[in-house]
C-alpha cells in the first residue's frame, strides 16, 4: 500500500492508497456518476481536522462532475473504488484556492481522505432488491413446501 499517483500530472491532486478496493468492486462511470463518501479534512500545515462524517457516522453524498465538490474530488473519486480508502492531497487550485475557505480552510495546501462508503447508489439499490427478492423466494418456496406437506397428511386421514 501507500502507492503514490499524480492523477494531474502537475502535483495538484495526489492520491495514495491507504487500503485497496476488492478486485470485483464496482467504481462510479459515466451512467453512475453518484457517489458516497466517508472523509476527514485535515489542514496540511496543522494537521488540525477541519470538517469529517466520522463523529457522527454520515456519508456525504454527491454527484461527481457536477461541481458541487473541491475538484480534487471529482478527479480522485473517478479513480477510487466501493470499500478503498485512499489520503488525498491536493493544491489550493484543486481545492479552495489560494484565499482559502474562512474561517476553516486558510489559504494552504489542504489533505482530504476519502472513502467510498458506497460509490454508486443505484448499484447498492440493485443489489439490495436482488437479496430482498432472492429472500422472498426461498421464503415462498418453504411456505409452499409446508403446505404441500399439509395437505399430504390431511389427505391420509
Amino acid at each position: 500500500m501507500g502507492d503514490l499517483v499524480d492523477l494531474t500530472g502537475d502535483g495538484g491532486v495526489i492520491k495514495t492508497i491507504v487500503r485497496r478496493a476488492k478486485a470485483d468492486a464496482v467504481a462510479p462511470t459515466e451512467n453512475l456518476p453518484l457517489v458516497d463518501v466517508h472523509y476527514e479534512g485535515v489542514l496540511a500545515e496543522t494537521g488540525e481536522v477541519f470538517d469529517t462524517t466520522h463523529e457522527d457516522n454520515t456519508i456525504f453524498s454527491f454527484e461527481l462532475g457536477k461541481g458541487t465538490v473541491i475538484k480534487a474530488w471529482d478527479i480522485a473519486l473517478r479513480t477510487m473504488k466501493v470499500g478503498e480508502v485512499a489520503k488525498i492531497t491536493c493544491k489550493p487550485d484543486y481545492a479552495y484556492g489560494n484565499a482559502g475557505s474562512a474561517p476553516d480552510i486558510p489559504p494552504k495546501e489542504l489533505k482530504k481522505q476519502r472513502e467510498m462508503a458506497a460509490a454508486i447508489k443505484e448499484e447498492e439499490k440493485k443489489r439490495r432488491e436482488e437479496a430482498k427478492a432472492a429472500a422472498a423466494a426461498r421464503v415462498q418456496a418453504k411456505l409452499d413446501a409446508k403446505k404441500a406437506q399439509g395437505r399430504g397428511k390431511g389427505k391420509a386421514k
